[in-house]
């Protein structure tokens, strides 16, 4: 079941930060970018680096015309709409108004919520704790796959029959074990070339 803020106004959001930025992972790294990032995720990964991102009660709402009219006063061409987890909510009124302003339309998703709205550019990050749905995987133009042990290898490989073909792949050392598993993603993409590396450059460059 899906969790809305407000069943009698779906156009209404639950949003932690909008903020610009520059993506600093995956296909599109190195972009400026307008991030939106709503609130209430029940996916629960232990390493997340947002977990106040979680709790969505505390949080400001805005209206998507006010998201939208936001975005329209940024010079980034893209705006990434992230979470917590983002497709918990009904997008749609929200893609509307950032489609008629003319931005290009970015979700980080891990997938455990059907898709709603209209999207330019869909990434997918599965997590073990609660299973991507093949309606998003077939939509994924990028996997990425965060490497927290040696077994994330192999729950990566495990979508790639679900993906379109042109879905582009990428591994990313979750930050806190980036010391260890780096070297072990680097030997895996040698022997692996269909993969490619991730990292969070805006960590090392400190952007915020």
């Amino acid at each position: 079941m899906k969790s809305f803020l407000n069943q009698e106004d779906m156009s209404r959001y639950v949003v932690m930060e909008h903020f610009e930025t520059i993506q600093g992972e995956g296909f599109h790294a190195g972009r400026a970018a307008l991030f939106i990032r709503l609130g209430g995720c029940d996916v629960g990964c232990h390493w997340c680096d947002v977990k106040e991102s979680w709790d969505q009660s505390a949080m400001p709402s805005f209206t998507a015309r006010e998201l939208a009219e936001s975005a329209a006063r940024s010079y980034a061409d893209i705006v990434v709409v992230t979470g917590g987890e983002p497709a918990m909510h009904n997008l749609e009124a929200l893609c509307d108004e950032l489609k008629a302003i003319g931005k290009e339309l970015h979700i980080e998703t891990s997938g455990a919520y059907d898709l709603t709205g209209s999207w330019d550019w869909v990434t997918l990050s599965p997590k073990k704790f609660k299973a991507p749905k093949n309606t998003v995987l077939t939509l994924a133009d990028e996997l990425k796959a965060v490497v927290f042990n040696q077994s994330d290898f192999a729950f990566a490989e495990s979508f790639r029959s679900e993906l379109k073909t042109e879905c582009k792949l990428y591994l990313q050392p979750e930050w806190s074990k980036r010391a260890s598993m780096s070297q072990a993603i680097i030997q895996y993409v040698k022997q692996h070339p269909i993969w490619r590396i991730s990292i969070q450059s805006h960590k090392y460059l400190n952007i915020p």
